[in-house]
């Protein structure tokens, strides 16, 4: 694999922290850090880019805080300008890295996401009643907080050879314990980790597989082949990149379990909203959430088969309601 070189003067450049900034703002122009950034905006690129160019910038402290929706879970924010260097990167990095990505890669990439999950899952099931009989299923256990920055390191390596870029990244990767969930940073950091795992299953096991972050999908016409295949897959994560499989993975049935994956379950003949996702949709009816949250919760089900759900939550009367109010 040929490995790219001479990419630090792209990085740093005013251009393109410029276009890092405004990359960075999108939805976020009301916030704290955006309005504190842009009372001295140009000054601050301009110190950016020479910290840059001096090597004397260093990741800030970070700010911890919990969420519990969908499930509990420690987020990490940095400021502002430190978001900045994270988009300046991937500018230049981003095409780069996807290229190593497989197709069966679908988080954070763009034109994949989980829709693209979706949908691919469901022309193959569709497609290959027979073929994808039977799913294993597999989460790793705690998969952010448990990468290893060594391996991590030597993955990055295996594509970039600029040194001054990899000090840079580098130290991004050293500011906290794994990759923290938060950064823009690292949702590439995390598929980065996995991608030679992605072209191993494919490849070499050459199997039906998905993967959205670290919860992944493979089917095949028996089951027994499946519970083969996952004494391999637990053993290569182990043993190449220090991560475990929780104890919850599953071989089972397609049509007669429904595959739980990427928020819907997917049957042959149709697919509906997980439930957990369904729940919440009710609850946020029932309380009148406003406008937007609804919409969000409308881009789910109009991805599966939800007429009837959206009749009994009588979402349509609701949004009439909002509208002529």
């Amino acid at each position: 694999m040929k490995r790219v070189n001479n990419l630090w003067q792209e990085v740093i450049s005013i251009e393109n922290l410029y276009l890092a900034d405004a990359t960075a703002r999108r939805g976020k122009q009301l916030s704290y850090g955006v309005r504190k950034h842009d009372l001295h905006k140009e000054a601050n690129i301009i110190e950016l880019h020479n910290n840059l160019k001096n090597k004397t910038y260093k990741t800030a402290e970070y700010s911890v805080f919990k969420i519990y929706e969908p499930k509990e879970r420690e987020i990490y924010r940095l400021p502002y300008i430190d978001r900045i260097v994270h988009h300046a990167i991937m500018n230049v990095l981003e095409p780069i890295w996807v290229s190593i990505f497989n197709s069966s890669t679908y988080s954070c990439i763009k034109g994949r996401g989980v829709h693209g999950a979706l949908n691919a899952v469901r022309k193959d099931i569709a497609k290959d009643p027979e073929g994808t009989r039977y799913y294993l299923q597999i989460d790793i256990k705690k998969f952010y907080p448990s990468i290893d920055h060594d391996i991590l390191k030597r993955i990055v390596r295996n594509k970039i050879k600029d040194k001054e870029l990899l000090v840079l990244l580098d130290e991004i990767i050293s500011s906290a314990p794994g990759v923290p969930i938060g950064n823009y940073l690292s949702q590439y950091f995390a598929n980065l980790y996995l991608a030679y795992f992605d072209h191993w299953i494919k490849e070499e096991k050459k199997v039906k597989y998905y993967r959205y972050a670290d919860d992944m999908v493979v089917f095949s016409s028996n089951k027994e082949s499946l519970h083969l295949l996952f004494k391999e897959i637990e053993a290569y994560l182990f043993d190449n990149l220090k991560l475990e499989v929780k104890g919850n993975h599953k071989v089972c049935p397609t049509d007669n379990h429904g595959l739980d994956f990427v928020g819907y379950v997917t049957r042959s003949t149709h697919v509906l909203m997980r439930k957990r996702i369904k729940q919440a949709f009710a609850r946020r009816v029932a309380k009148k959430a406003n406008k937007k949250t609804l919409s969000a919760y409308y881009g789910w089900a109009k991805h599966c088969n939800s007429t009837h759900l959206l009749k009994k939550l009588k979402y349509y009367e609701i949004t009439e309601q909002r509208i002529t109010a």
